[in-house]
Formats: structure tokens, sequence, C-alpha cells
């Protein structure tokens, strides 16, 4: 599914509310996530899961064009951990 989608999918399940007023808000869910996750938070969505960040040591990589080594440097990168209820319904036994 797409951001697209997504809001298509919200604006059929909820008559009272516009696509213009559902893409607000999931921009809003979104840009809310991503302000806790750059200030150093956690997200934490009950039976969904949680977002963190996690840190990248610097390490040397390799230009895949030339083959050349150049440096990368250290860097926080998101990180998501399903939640105990999305393990157990991915995990069942084809029960949706």
């Amino acid at each position: 599914m797409i951001r697209s989608e997504l809001i298509q999918k919200l604006a059929e399940e909820n008559p009272g509310l516009t696509v213009p007023e559902v893409e607000r808000i999931v921009d809003l869910f979104f840009k809310e996530i991503v302000d806790r996750l750059a200030s150093g938070g956690r997200v934490e969505l009950r039976g969904f899961g949680a977002f963190t960040t996690r840190a990248r040591d610097a390490r040397t990589g390799r230009n895949p064009r030339t083959g050349e080594q150049v440096p990368v440097s250290a860097k926080r990168v998101p990180y998501f951990k399903p939640g105990k209820e999305m393990r157990e319904r991915l995990n069942s036994d084809g029960e949706v």
C-alpha cells in the first residue's frame, strides 16, 4: 500500500471526512513520528509496534561504479520493532 492508497481507504472508511482532510491528517501523523524520532524520541503504537532510531558507526564503503573506497560517516537510522499483536497476526495460520 502506498500513501495515496492509504488516504483513499481512510476517506472511504470515514464518510464524514473529505480526501483533503484525510490527507492533512496522514501528513500530520507521519510528520509527528519523524519529528519525535529526529529529536531522539520513541513512538510506540500499542498493538502495532515502536519506532526508534539506532546509531550506525562510521565505516568505509565502496563506490559501486568505480570500486573506490569512500568514507561513510556515522549516522542515526530509523528502526521499527513490530508489536506482539502484529507478530502474532502475521504468523497465524492464514487467519485474518
